[in-house]
Order: structure tokens, then C-alpha cells, then sequence
């Protein structure tokens, strides 16, 4: 009877173990067989627009992350709504991304070489780390194997994604419910390096921080003089770069920004509020010993296996847009 009992556990605890590993069954060549030219495909594919309109990578890379935080990496942010339903696209945060098309166009053309076989978030994957790689960022090697989720609910962005209004606590918890340690926070908050952003995401911090017609103190004062030109009270309309002077490149420009106190965001600057992040900072700034670009990456791979689905779960859409 012990002998049997002890198999019977012993039987579980690998089922269990199997499990896991299913639940983090991406690798790196999982298309070798079915799709071996997927990863030049999809960069062939972003390239040709990111060649054209270089400021598409912000927002491709800021698809990817938006995918991940809300469901695990399932490509449920590309999902439409339907009838009855809004999707995390609808979500204000996700009001405005941008590059969908080159989603779409990476998906057709993967559809003619091997149909049904390369799921959506994985080129969502592929293509992130592609438009970064073209606007002279680093590159990594991107574990596939990830299908397409079901569901895609407005809420769900909402109470999931972080904001740049976020303290430290409130951005460490975040992270860190997904797996992701503080490491991690600061340096894909790197990714702020490329991009724009509106006026109300940071007005606050100009015109009315404390609810008192103030400024916040731990933004550089100079700095919002020359934001306000740009920004008015109440703009809604207007976007400024997040890493003025090279928002098309990927660099380590923003670190230097954030160090002065010039981050657009209450999020940036909480970075300057914990020792270990404003550590990471001020090692940045210097770019001929930044080990950001390595750290990016390794960043970017593990974020890529939040959540995601494998082995029969999910789906793989025929269309990005669509449940199948």
C-alpha cells in the first residue's frame, strides 16, 4: 500500500512538473520544421515599413509589452472588438498604438508559406525585437511557440497595464505579480527611449501637481518651462518625444534624461526613488559602459513568456484581428 501511495505521488508531482514546463514551452527554433523561414519572413516585413516610417517601432515595441501585461503574451491586444464585447484594443492606453498593419501584412504573407502554423503573437514577438534591431537597437533571440488566446476584454488593459502616473511601489508590484523583478522594471522602462507621447499623460506634472496649480519638484523645473510651450492646459491633442533628440533611435539617451530629472513621466521619475533602480540609472548614463542593450534583451525574452499558451491551448488565428 506505501509502495502504491508513494507512486501515486510520485505520478503527480511529475504530471505537475510537466505542466509547468508546457506552460513555458517556447523555444527558439520551434518553427524549424513547420515555418523554417518565419523569423526572415517577419523581418523582411518590418523592415519594409519600418524603412518608411521609422517611428512605428515605439509602438510595435509598445504592442508587445501591452500583449504581455494583460493575459500573458497571446496576441489578445491585436484582437477587434465584436458585437456586444470591446477588446483590450479599445482600452485608452491602447487608443494609441500603432503598426497593426505590419502585424497583419507579416500574417499574410506567413499564411502563403505555411498556413495555419505561426501563430499571431508570436509575430507580434518577432516583429518587436525586429523594428528594434532596425532603429539601431539590440537584438535577442526570440522563443516560439506561443498560440493565440480567445479573449480580449477593454477591463482587462484597464486594471493590468501599467500607467505613468505609477510610484515605485505601485510599479514593483506590477512587475512583479507577472514574475518580473525589479531589474526588469528598469530596464524595459528603457524602452522609453523611442517614441512620443500626449500632453496629458505628464500635464499633471507641469500644471497641477499637488491639486494646487504646482509643479512637481522632482521634475526638472527648467525642463517644464520648455515642455509648457509645447504642452497647454487641458492639450490633449499634442505629442512630444519621450527622449528628445533621438526618439527614432534605440540608445541609452534616456537613462541620461531620467538622471536629470527630464523623464516625461511620474513613472520615470520613480525610478530615481529606490537605491537599486537609481543605481541602474546613473550605471547607464555613461554609454561606453552600458550593459543595457544585453540587459534589454534578457528582459525582453522573459517577458515574452508571461502567460503564454501552448501545446493544444488557444488557437491559431487564420486571421490576427479575428478569433478564428
Amino acid at each position: 500500500m506505501k509502495t502504491f501511495k508513494f507512486l501515486s505521488f510520485l505520478i503527480l508531482q511529475i504530471f505537475c512538473i510537466l505542466k509547468v514546463a508546457n506552460s513555458q514551452g517556447v523555444e527558439v527554433g520551434f518553427y524549424q520544421k513547420t515555418c523554417p523561414n518565419v523569423e526572415a519572413i517577419v523581418k523582411e516585413t518590418t523592415s519594409h515599413y519600418i524603412s518608411r516610417a521609422p517611428t512605428l517601432a515605439a509602438p510595435l515595441l509598445r504592442m508587445h509589452f501591452h500583449d504581455c501585461f494583460v493575459r500573458g503574451c497571446d496576441g489578445s491586444v491585436l484582437l477587434n472588438s465584436t458585437k456586444g464585447n470591446q477588446a483590450e484594443k479599445d482600452a485608452i492606453p491602447n487608443q494609441s498604438l500603432r503598426g497593426f498593419q505590419v502585424i497583419d501584412a507579416a500574417k499574410s504573407a506567413l499564411e502563403q508559406e505555411c498556413p495555419g502554423i505561426v501563430s499571431c503573437s508570436d509575430i507580434l514577438a518577432l516583429a518587436a525585437r525586429d523594428a528594434v534591431e532596425l532603429i539601431n537597437g539590440p537584438t535577442w533571440a526570440v522563443p516560439l511557440g506561443r498560440r493565440d488566446g480567445r479573449v480580449s476584454i477593454l477591463s482587462d488593459a484597464l486594471n493590468n497595464l501599467p500607467t505613468p502616473f505609477d510610484n515605485f511601489t505601485t510599479l514593483k508590484t506590477t512587475f512583479g505579480s507577472l514574475g518580473l523583478n525589479v531589474k526588469d522594471l528598469v530596464v524595459l522602462s528603457g524602452g522609453h527611449t523611442i517614441g512620443m507621447s500626449h500632453c496629458f499623460s505628464f500635464s499633471s506634472r507641469m500644471y497641477n501637481f499637488t491639486g494646487k496649480g504646482d509643479t512637481d519638484p522632482n521634475m526638472d523645473q527648467n525642463y517644464i518651462g520648455r515642455l509648457k510651450i509645447k504642452c497647454k492646459p487641458g492639450d490633449v491633442t499634442t505629442i512630444v518625444e519621450m527622449d528628445p533628440g533621438s526618439f527614432k533611435s534605440f540608445d541609452t539617451d534616456y537613462y541620461t534624461m531620467v538622471s536629470k530629472r527630464r523623464g516625461l513621466f511620474a513613472s520615470d521619475a520613480a525610478l530615481l526613488t529606490d537605491s537599486q533602480t537609481k543605481a541602474y540609472v546613473l550605471s547607464q548614463v555613461n554609454p561606453y559602459g552600458s550593459t543595457f542593450f544585453e540587459d534589454f534583451g534578457e528582459s525582453m525574452i522573459k517577458m515574452g513568456k508571461i502567460g503564454v499558451l501552448t501545446g493544444k491551448a488557444g488557437e491559431i488565428r487564420k486571421h490576427c484581428a479575428f478569433r478564428n
